[in-house]
């Protein structure tokens, strides 16, 4: 079971130090949450960025440090050091920024390797629920579980800053899933929603070249060839403005409602905007799904635009290294249990429904405590139902 086992200085600094006893060459072994990563110690070597960690040494006690270059070795969290280390010197391990923030709040949670370590301790062996069963059984329900639980317990939620470009289209993250909403950001940094362009238009998955008869031309190799699509290029080009109604100035209403003699301003302003879709009367722009070319799309009026996109992953990107909230570890184990019980041949059915009951309720509990709602925010909620809301 996880506990604390950084002191503050690794925790808050990243940093761990040693003292040097002079004999070389000499190991020291760091005790992070994180294990190091090395890729060189040379930082003239393209690969030096892909450390996540850098050596330092001090001569005068800890109060000044300089760089320690080429001079080590790194095997799992044991660096051996070669050269440039002498007796009494102090030897600091700092880990790198990305590094370091990444640690932050990690006692909230624990490895998905520890669940399946914990899981074979607890459940597997003589006199226990489940006699003998394969690690790499647990490890595939144990990754489906975790798999089964981002979409809508966990939502491993990530999100991305990107600068829309004049082709108005970016490229599926990595690790996607499924989105959960697009904006852009401001000038004070409050975000607007983009909303989804269903129905508006679409992108079209093939667009066949046709002959003055409408039949489809093929190429050498007896395929259909391919045009520019007429409905991506349209949309492209469009203006949003001609969708949405807005002319792009509050001030023209009050100037037309004010100046517009009577009777002609009820033609102008009174019942202008009655009765238009809500999909369509609204500034923020739309984005669209691309999936042949794996592309998010955006609307013409986005273009130079920095956006935010929040997308859901399945949390399985980083392996058995993924970490697992430990409100949820509970209803992963109950969830292994139930697929291993429920894929086993003669396994009695009321067994498999009692554990296929329990995942269910250890899954809702686990819901509700990942929900984190507060009382102070409900009655927030329920105060504001009784204000008025002016205009």
């Amino acid at each position: 079971m996880t506990l604390i086992s950084e002191n503050n200085r690794q925790y808050y600094i990243g940093a761990q130090s040693f003292i040097a006893s002079g004999g070389l060459p000499e190991s020291f072994t760091t005790t992070f949450n994180t294990d190091l990563v090395f890729a060189t110690a040379d930082p003239t070597n393209v690969n030096w960025p892909a450390n996540n960690f850098y050596l330092e040494v001090s001569v005068d006690g800890g109060f000044t440090y300089t760089p320690l270059y080429n001079t080590y070795t790194v095997v799992d969290n044991t660096i051996t050091v070669t050269g440039g280390l002498a007796a009494g010197n102090y030897l600091r391990v700092q880990l790198t920024e990305n590094t370091v923030w990444q640690n932050y709040g990690g006692y909230a949670y624990t490895r998905l390797s520890d669940v399946i370590t914990n899981y074979m301790i607890a459940y597997v062996g003589a006199g226990k629920l489940i006699s003998n069963v394969k690690r790499t059984d647990v490890i595939f329900h144990a990754k489906r579980g975790l798999q089964e639980f981002s979409y809508d317990t966990l939502k491993s939620v990530k999100s991305q800053e990107l600068q829309i470009p004049p082709s108005l289209s970016l490229i599926i993250p990595q690790d996607y899933v499924n989105i959960v909403r697009v904006s852009w950001k401001d000038e004070l940094g409050v975000l607007h929603t983009i909303y989804p362009n269903n129905g508006l238009t679409t992108n079209p998955y093939e667009s066949i070249a046709q002959d003055q008869d409408g039949i489809p031309i093929q190429d050498a190799l007896n395929e259909n060839l391919e045009t520019t699509s007429l409905t991506k290029q349209a949309w492209r080009q469009a203006n949003t403005r001609l969708i949405s109604g807005w002319n792009g100035n509050y001030w023209s209403y009050y100037t037309d409602y004010f100046n517009t003699p009577y009777p002609l301003y009820w033609n102008v302003i009174v019942g202008q905007r009655y009765g238009l879709n809500p999909q369509t009367s609204q500034i923020n722009g739309w984005y669209g799904l691309d999936e042949r070319q794996g592309k998010f799309t955006f609307s013409s009026n986005l273009a130079g635009r920095c956006i935010v996109l929040e997308y859901i992953s399945d949390g399985l990107s980083c392996d058995l290294d993924t970490r697992i909230p430990k409100m949820a570890e509970e209803a992963l184990y109950a969830y292994i249990n139930y697929q291993i019980l429920a894929t086993r041949a003669r396994m009695p059915e009321y067994v498999v429904r009692r554990y296929q009951k329990e995942k269910y309720a250890k899954l809702r509990n686990a819901k509700i405590r990942l929900s984190n709602i507060k009382l102070d925010e409900i009655v927030q909620v329920m105060r504001g139902k009784s204000k008025w809301i002016k205009h």
